[in-house]
């Protein structure tokens, strides 16, 4: 028999036969959405070719910032060339620990500064933020001067990382789409301009002008970081930068003619000298919007709790795999779960509970992530001290039975999250040709799908940062596990490749830096 909480929880449920399942489905919808959408699978103008034989290569000091959905961050990347470079690998530890990315790193962040994005910078019109975002970039630039002796009166190129979705034509132009992750600003801008503007009204006549180099998202960007930062041969390819962490998102290099020719940049950077036919292109897939939603649907993923907290968000619809998937959500969503079973199977009514757990976004998903292990007296005092302060109209108290349940609410949460990402990732690594997917009936999808028949396993590496797949109850290692009982389940124990998990923390400004430097390597645009 089970238990009340095993029942209560089954709407979450997901095995390795179900998220096998879900890979092919997702594989099926990113095509789609690669041909169709004009709001999901952007391409960034730079092609593989300038990225892959150029890694490692570049080196020097470049300005570069990361806009995220929570901190600003703003300084400089030092390229340090391919001499440093580290032969990536399985970034979990014995214990399901991620290894440092900075060991033996070839590029190094100095003069870095980061600020949290007030809420009020979040709601007021886009003149404010970026005025408040060039001040940042000033105080940088100031520092910059002085201990690097950078020449005031020149034009100093700056990189630029973007967690929000942008429409580009070329690399150092971005027009903004709908922002979302709690920003009010909706209207289609340019963010180069933008920031040009923010800068220029507080950088004094002391400090040099800057110059947009490259714009690019941040999964895109911890791509490009990765890349600069591996050694790659023939059995080992970075092939995916994964941010899992306010936000979800992916990246990976895909052919042109599998995006919609409306969404085509005018230019891409490619390597001059370089064949220009069906180039690929690195591709911000913002996998997370409404797109996904089908194949989510399909299998039964998407819980009334899942719906609720949808439809109490700032774009019901916009983003259905973020809210399963990123940190932004996950706490939130355990408050709507815990509050259902304290009311339908404990007996509470609400003037009972306390009222920040009836708030939204009152059970943080911090609180959320380290709200283990599974030892009841240890959880009920975490429990007690979290929500000390809250009183209710009639007496409350937690008890072991009410923490035990929010642990597994927690872990339920958790793995759900890492079999869904898990099939994303395979999912896309088929759609760009890497994992030759079988077809519904048996059949190969892409590329020639046998066994390795004696050749070495060709390891795909995923460089992945966000403090949610990091922290997150057991996030990482449930999601390399994920990965390694889908490929299982496709080719039995003689798979010819293995999708592996690798750290590639703070891609988001270093990448920033790479492609500043990159984007003025000996290339042409075509």
């Amino acid at each position: 028999m089970k238990s009340d909480i095993e029942v209560f929880l089954e709407p979450l449920l997901i095995d390795v036969g179900k998220a096998h399942a879900l890979s092919h489905e997702l594989h099926q919808t990113f095509e789609q959405l690669s041909a169709g959408s004009l709001e999901q699978f952007l391409p960034t103008p730079i092609s593989e070719s300038i990225l892959r034989p150029a890694a490692g290569r570049e080196r020097g000091r470049h300005l570069a910032i990361d806009i995220g959905g929570t901190n600003l961050r703003a300084g400089f990347v030092e390229l340090l060339g391919s001499a440093n470079g580290t032969v990536i690998g399985d970034g979990l530890g014995t214990n399901g620990n991620t290894a440092s990315s900075q060991e033996g790193s070839n590029l190094r962040r100095v003069l870095g500064k980061s600020w949290p994005i007030a809420e009020h910078l979040k709601n007021e019109n886009a003149d404010s933020l970026f005025a408040w975002i060039g001040k940042c970039i000033a105080e940088v630039v100031r520092e910059g001067c002085e201990n690097f002796h950078l020449p005031r009166n020149g034009e100093l190129p700056m990189g630029v990382t973007f967690s929000f979705p942008v429409v580009q034509n070329t690399l150092s132009d971005a027009t903004i789409m709908a922002m979302g992750k709690g920003f009010a600003i909706s209207s289609k801008l340019d963010l180069g301009a933008q920031l040009v503007s923010g800068y220029e009204t507080a950088r004094g006549p002391d400090l040099p002008r800057i110059r947009i180099a490259a714009i690019l998202n941040d999964a895109v960007a911890t791509l490009v970081s990765f890349i600069y930062q591996s050694k790659e041969d023939a059995t080992r390819k970075a092939s995916m930068g994964l941010i899992c962490g306010t936000g979800s998102n992916a990246t990976i290099p895909l052919r042109r003619s599998t995006l919609h020719k409306d969404k085509l940049p005018g230019k891409v950077k490619v390597l001059a000298g370089d064949p220009t036919d069906d180039i690929k292109i690195a591709v911000n897939t913002e996998w997370s919007i409404n797109g996904s939603a089908p194949a989510l649907h399909k299998f039964g993923l998407v819980s009334k709790w899942d719906t609720r907290l949808d439809f109490e968000g700032e774009i019901p619809g916009f983003q259905p795999l973020e809210y399963m998937t990123a940190g932004r959500y996950l706490g939130e969503l355990g408050r709507l779960m815990l509050l259902d079973y304290l009311k339908t199977r404990l007996g509470f009514s609400e003037d009972m509970l306390p009222s920040r757990l009836q708030t939204r976004f009152g059970l943080t998903t911090t609180f959320l992530s380290h709200f283990r292990p599974l030892h009841p007296k240890t959880l009920l005092r975490k429990l007690e001290e979290e929500f000390s302060n809250q009183t209710a109209k009639s007496t409350f108290k937690w008890t072991e039975e009410s923490a035990t349940t929010l642990y597994h609410i927690a872990k339920a949460i958790e793995v759900r999250a890492a079999g869904i990402v898990a099939a994303a990732i395979i999912g896309l690594l088929a759609c760009a040709g890497d994992i030759p997917l079988r077809d519904p009936l048996g059949n190969k999808t892409n590329g020639k799908r046998s066994t390795n028949g004696g050749a070495p396993k060709v390891e795909l590496i995923v460089g992945y940062t966000g403090g949610c797949i990091v922290h997150f109850q057991d996030y990482l290692v449930d999601c390399q596990s994920f990965l390694d009982g889908i490929i299982e389940a496709e080719f039995g124990n003689a798979a010819p490749i293995r999708v592996l998990l690798s750290p590639c923390h703070d891609g988001g400004i270093t990448g920033a830096g790479v492609l500043c430097g990159a984007s003025q390597a000996a290339s042409k645009d075509v």
